[in-house]
């Protein structure tokens, strides 16, 4: 009996530990954002220069890769491949000023399971997440494809109380959406949000930088082009720059329009663009400039 009432005393304080943490996590009622990505890059590259400004605010921000990566590359693969990938993503997390946590889940293996799921509903909840984004569930990648079915499934589960209940579940819904990306079947991305990211462009290309085993070496050698890849540091930073930079659609660019008026948004050289997922909370004008108090800046 006293064993018991022991074992019920230590349960309730863990869980009123763990409720009083997330409800700390927004006291200040800065809004908090959960990036998630297939592979140890994904949302440096999808995102990094929004998370950036986030940052730069004084935000919360949190980068979730569901694969250890431990497959991406030409010459290493298993556990060394992943640890080094972990190592880089660290590296990237210290140049955004962001947290980045990584899955134990094999790279190019990854299926929609219960498993994974409640995984990342357990870190939506961890973070107290307002904004969650993540990939379409459409794209030449399984990895990048199940990554938003998982999320997708995610998104209603994160405020269900008996689903994972060793951490509480959320109060509100957040708002879910999907990175940019160029696929066109079953149907086009729709830039809902587009970030000017002109001004912190360079410290999205240190993060990248920092995934030095993907962008100067697995990514070059899978897409035909290592040779161009320069051996001097500094040289390879502004050929990454370059390589990285992309061009802003009509689509985009409208989008920039809107949020940041027609002046301002012909200005800018390098943008990222998000579209709302149906599955969240909707969120009006007022709400995306809440969640996004950069737009207009």
């Amino acid at each position: 009996m006293r064993a018991n009432c022991i074992y019920l005393l230590a349960t309730l304080i863990f869980f009123l530990t763990i409720f009083t943490t997330a409800r700390a996590q927004n006291s200040d009622g800065k809004v908090r954002i959960i990036m998630i990505g297939a592979h140890p890059d994904d949302c440096d590259e999808d995102g990094g220069g929004t998370a950036a400004l986030f940052a730069q605010m004084g935000y919360a921000v949190k980068f979730v890769s569901v694969t250890n990566g431990d497959a991406g590359h030409q010459t290493l693969k298993g556990t060394a491949l992943a640890k080094r990938r972990y190592a880089e993503t660290q590296e990237a997390a210290k140049r955004l000023g962001v947290v980045y946590d990584v899955l134990d889940n094999h790279d190019g293996l990854l299926m929609p399971t219960i498993e994974v799921r409640l995984g990342i509903i357990r870190k939506i909840r961890e973070w107290n997440a307002d904004v969650v984004i993540a990939p379409r569930p459409n794209d030449y990648h399984p990895d990048h494809r199940y990554t938003g079915v998982l999320v997708q499934d995610a998104a209603y589960m994160v405020s269900v109380p008996n689903i994972a209940p060793d951490v509480p579940a959320l109060k509100k819904n957040p708002v879910f959406l999907y990175y940019q990306d160029r696929f066109q079947r079953p149907n086009p991305f729709r830039p809902d949000v587009a970030v000017d990211i002109t001004l912190v462009y360079d410290k999205k290309v240190s993060a990248l930088d920092a995934h030095e085993s993907q962008m100067y070496e697995w990514l070059p050698w899978i897409g035909h082009y290592l040779e161009q890849v320069p051996k001097d540091k500094n040289d390879r930073v502004k050929w990454l720059a370059k390589q990285r930079a992309g061009t802003i659609n009509p689509e985009v660019r409208s989008s920039l329009e809107k949020w940041y008026g027609k002046e301002k948004a012909a200005q800018v050289k390098y943008a990222e663009a998000f579209e709302i997922c149906e599955y969240g909370a909707q969120p009006n004008d007022e709400e995306i400039k809440r969640l996004f108090p950069m737009l207009g800046k």
